[in-house]
């Protein structure tokens, strides 16, 4: 699969599925549910490098661990889920060329085959459009941005009209610029409904409701990893419970064996 064939999804209605990744056993995991993308998120700041936030992540452990996934993967390169990866905060901010030069190590050093970008300020427009004139695949991603949370907080974006009306104008230009697709994140149902009506690039909701053409979660919310799960991702197991009691279990046979 390559990024454009995301189209065709959305015009056959059939529903794209992606989850988070951050090591060759989440990697697998990730294929083995039947994920049609892997997105290697910057999450992994928190979920693997123990940071509080994503903004301490660098591109260099944006790229091991996209390799690291990979190599997780056991079905034929064919067969294998699309996989994107995030750039990081501070990767794609600071003009065109050095965001080339960022988006091009990720996919000249790993199997990635698109990279995902928060925002559309007009700075940002500019390296999106450089990126894929370049033949880099771009990933958008709408509605709250984490990397900006020191100006926008964590909070629910899209909740009053002027800020409503500023999503829905960055979709249309994030389409017009040549986004494969673009996540909407933590956005109103209704609104995520109405950019999703008025684009022809899939959207991929995360805490934006059902009416997105697709939805993506962090693995480690899902499967009850996380420390504090954001407020529209219930996890389907207590998954950190379940491990410790275990290990528990394990080490009190071996200590008293």
């Amino acid at each position: 699969m390559i990024p454009s064939d995301l189209v065709k999804y959305k015009q056959d209605g059939k529903k794209v599925i992606a989850l988070t990744a951050w090591d060759s056993i989440s990697g697998s995991l990730a294929e083995e549910a039947g994920s049609d993308i892997v997105l290697v998120g910057d999450s992994l700041a928190m979920v693997s490098l123990g940071f509080k936030s994503t903004l301490p992540v660098t591109l260099d452990n944006m790229i091991d661990h996209t390799n690291s996934v990979c190599r997780g993967f056991g079905k034929e390169l064919d067969c294998q889920p699309l996989v994107i990866c995030d750039m990081p905060f501070l990767s794609y901010h600071c003009g065109e060329d050095i965001a080339v030069e960022h988006a091009g190590r990720i996919i000249k050093e790993t199997p990635a085959k698109g990279v995902k970008l928060e925002g559309a300020e007009p700075e940002i427009q500019n390296v999106i459009s450089r990126l894929i004139r370049m033949g880099i695949p771009v990933m958008g991603h709408l509605g709250l941005t984490p990397q900006n949370y020191l100006n926008q907080g964590l909070r629910k974006q899209g909740e009053n009209y002027i800020s409503q009306e500023k999503i829905k104008q960055e979709s249309l230009i994030l389409q017009k610029l040549g986004c494969f697709s673009i996540v909407l994140e933590h956005i109103p149902d209704l609104l995520a409904k109405e950019i999703k009506d008025n684009l022809t690039i899939p959207t991929i909701g995360i805490g934006a409701g059902k009416f997105c053409d697709g939805q993506v979660r962090v693995t480690a919310d899902l499967i009850g990893l996380s420390d504090k799960q954001p407020p529209f991702c219930s996890p389907i197991i207590d998954g950190k419970k379940i491990f410790i009691d275990k290990l528990k279990e394990w080490v009190m046979a071996e200590r008293f064996n």
